[in-house]
């Protein structure tokens, strides 16, 4: 909230500072012409030297229209009019032996203040244009700003904020959206993660209960073997038949235990579904074609097939991510390449990549939980990324599966057509 409000008052500043500048502009116009103003009072004066210096070039009367203070030029006939009868301000010429009378005014206040109205309404259509433009920022982009600027931190920290609502007409709609998204996948994954938590201290206290009671058969009847307590060979083997037995029993704990512990990587989300197997594809090769190039990796694509399959777009992409970054990570980067095949009602993607050292004996366990090959080295990783992508493509109703073909890799998926 601080953030935000710290976002607002710079952006007023900034609105501020930009008026503040505006009307200095204004002012120094206004100033300018005032004057220049000021310089065209004796204007009349340089225009009637104007006209003087045409009468002694030319022996026609001038065209006035071009002059701002002369207002009519005559020359003197002393059967129609008295030269010297005006009441307006005029001069009296001798050019060329002639007589000119040159009628002129000294008042431009009307064209001084149009001309100043004229700044005015041009300073007015600005500074109303750009107060639009200030309002239409704050309000399609500072205002989502202020609201954003601490959101991203605020949910890093874990802290789930209130939603985002997404605004159509917002040039952050979705961003907005998607940050909303975000913070509700994170919600869900922190609540799943608590009630997750709760089950498995649950389970932990009760399986850790029910192992007690075979385990302490087991100490007594080895406690009773111990001390000789029992010399009828039948009754020994009755009581070695005891400790297997509860022996077996704590071993099925122990396999339920680690069932439990491999569930808790299947809990995925899939939305069921379809999605043009060509559209995932066509993303990924987009997304891997200049990452490759750079690295000098050729990247051979067949056509990718428009055809329908069940699943999930977006866990598709995730798997097929998987099996590329594989591929780099565990390849000779001289070459990826995708191809296609058909098999009764599914489509085949195979992903191969050349370079693979991965021994032929290991190739059925790279989609084991925390499995990783012996080829892994010191290159970092979970050994789950497989183990995901298998549980991935049977929720969406297909499977996955791996062969090596002299050193070259191949990881298929089988997608299920519609």
């Amino acid at each position: 909230m601080e953030k935000e409000r710290g976002i607002k008052e710079a952006y007023i500043r900034l609105c501020i500072s930009v008026t503040a500048i505006l009307l200095l502009i204004f002012m120094a116009a206004v100033f300018v012409m005032h004057k220049k103003n000021k310089d065209e009072d004796y204007l009349y004066r340089i225009e009637i030297n104007r006209v003087e210096n045409e009468l002694k070039n030319s022996p026609f009367i001038p065209d006035i229209s071009d002059y701002r203070t002369i207002t009519a030029v005559s020359a003197f006939d002393p059967s129609f009019e008295d030269i010297y009868d005006s009441e307006d301000h005029y001069v009296i010429k001798k050019v060329n032996g002639t007589l000119y009378r040159i009628d002129y005014r000294t008042d431009l206040s009307r064209e001084r203040a149009e001309g100043i109205r004229l700044i005015c309404i041009l300073m007015i259509v600005i500074f109303a244009a750009l107060m639009i433009v200030l309002f239409f920022l704050y309000y399609a982009f500072v205002r989502d700003l202020g609201r954003l600027s601490e959101y991203p931190f605020e949910l890093a920290k874990g802290h789930m904020v209130v939603p985002l609502k997404e605004k159509r007409s917002g040039y952050f709609g979705r961003f907005l959206w998607g940050l909303d998204m975000l913070r509700e996948k994170l919600e869900s994954e922190k609540r799943k993660n608590l009630e997750l938590q709760k089950e498995k201290n649950v389970f932990l206290l009760s399986l850790s209960h029910d192992i007690k009671t075979p385990l302490s058969a087991i100490k007594l009847y080895a406690a009773s073997l111990k001390k000789n307590l029992y010399t009828d060979p039948d009754k020994v083997a009755e009581v070695y038949e005891k400790i297997d037995d509860n022996a077996g029993e704590i071993e099925r704990y122990v396999s339920k235990l680690t069932a439990s512990a491999n569930d808790e990587f299947l809990d995925v989300d899939v939305s069921g579904g379809e999605f043009y197997l060509s559209e995932a594809l066509d993303y990924v090769k987009g997304y891997y074609s200049d990452k490759l190039k750079a690295a000098g990796t050729k990247l051979s694509f067949e056509e990718a097939p428009e055809i329908l399959v069940h699943g999930d777009r977006e866990r598709f992409i995730e798997v097929l991510q998987n099996i590329f970054e594989n591929a780099v990570k565990y390849g000779d980067g001289k070459e990826i390449s995708v191809s296609f095949f058909d098999e009764e009602d599914c489509k085949l993607v195979t992903v191969s990549n050349t370079g693979c050292t991965l021994p032929e004996e290991e190739i059925e366990h790279i989609f084991d939980s925390f499995y990783r090959g012996s080829n892994a080295g010191s290159k970092p990783g979970s050994g789950l990324g497989l183990f995901i992508c298998r549980k991935l493509m049977l929720k969406m109703k297909g499977e996955i599966f791996a062969t090596k073909d002299g050193d070259e890799m191949k990881v298929t998926l089988v997608c299920r057509k519609m």
